[in-house]
């Protein structure tokens, strides 16, 4: 920040208010009398006091996107990883996985629904973001390039079982993910039967 932009900025501060109007009633000091000779003196210092009494300035907090902004962000980029697995192509067996991890991901993410639950679970959030900007691309990218790298070194581990390894830990936490949003939405509608049966009647 330039010299001038700090000036500026410590014009405008409540150190700088405080101060002045300190030293305002040095000045109403002078002007009857009561600060004598010293009145330059008096006047410094009761801005100066002040201006330390002042309460510091509030650092404003970094404006991060909220949930709704998130949840849109992440539903496009679903989409761009669903296309592009479209494009590999899989195994029979890890495809099926594919298909059904998608359908979890798909139904999780559903604005009719995500838009109220995944705002109050931000590690459920977190999770999924995960799942879809890095865990699902990697399992995919390693897979293609494994597959390539298999026909030149006979033998090693297939890529395959590697990615159906993957694949089926990543449907496991994903029919989690969901689980837990579902035992929360059941015991928000349990605890409203407790309590209507627990109002007083009329």
């Amino acid at each position: 920040m330039a010299i001038s932009d700090r000036l500026l900025a410590y014009l405008g501060s409540k150190k700088n208010l405080a101060g002045a109007t300190a030293g305002l009633g040095g000045l109403a000091l002078t002007f009857t009398g009561a600060a004598g000779p010293y009145w330059p003196a008096v006047v410094a210092g009761l801005y100066g006091a002040g201006a330390l009494l002042a309460p510091p300035e509030r650092v404003a907090p970094p404006a991060f996107p909220d949930p709704a902004t998130q949840l849109g962000e992440l539903r496009r980029d679903f989409t761009a990883l669903t296309a592009y697995a479209a494009e590999t192509a899989l195994p029979p067996e890890a495809a099926g996985r594919m298909r059904a991890l998608t359908a979890t991901l798909d139904a999780l993410l559903d604005p009719r629904w995500s838009a109220d639950a995944l705002p109050r679970h931000p590690e459920a959030l977190h999770a999924l973001a995960r799942m879809i900007r890095r865990d699902l691309p990697e399992s995919v990218d390693a897979y293609a390039r494994a597959r390539w790298w298999s026909r030149l070194s006979p033998g090693a581990d297939a890529p395959e079982s590697h990615l159906d390894r993957q694949l089926t830990l990543l449907l496991k936490e994903a029919k989690g993910l969901a689980a837990a949003l579902h035992a929360e939405e059941d015991g928000r509608q349990r605890s409203h039967s407790r309590y209507l049966e627990d109002r007083p009647g009329p």
